[in-house]
């Protein structure tokens, strides 16, 4: 079994193309990409971005998704099943437009229990 980790995602909602949403069944969907570099984190603490998708035929013309916004990692299992915490930064700055209200008391991840991993 590989190694596990936590990622927490901040997404500007307002970058969203909406025009790219689509509906299923029963609700409305994103398509979106992470991208994440778990072992390197940038000047405010984050370890990746995530973009929207777009179609591979304007992928394919340059065309590029929209940054929804950025992805921290928090947690971490290592090869021999020790669950580590990412150390975080006292304090960081969001990236620019990004994260401009902090979350509420006891929504984070500070207390987090690894039972919630889905696999």
């Amino acid at each position: 079994m590989g190694n596990k980790i936590g990622v927490s995602l901040k997404i500007s909602v307002d970058q969203i193309d909406k025009a790219r949403l689509f509906k299923g069944q029963k609700h409305v969907y994103l398509d979106a990409t992470v991208f994440i570099d778990p072992d390197e984190a940038d000047q405010y603490g984050n370890h990746g971005m995530i973009t929207q998708d777009v179609p591979k035929a304007e992928r394919d013309a340059g065309v590029k998704g929209a940054i929804l916004g950025n992805c921290k990692v928090f947690w971490h299992e290592a090869g021999q099943g020790q669950a580590q915490a990412q150390a975080q930064p006292q304090q960081s700055k969001p990236a620019q437009g990004f994260g401009q209200t902090p979350a509420p008391q006891g929504q984070g991840f500070d207390d987090f229990d690894d039972s919630r991993i889905p696999f």
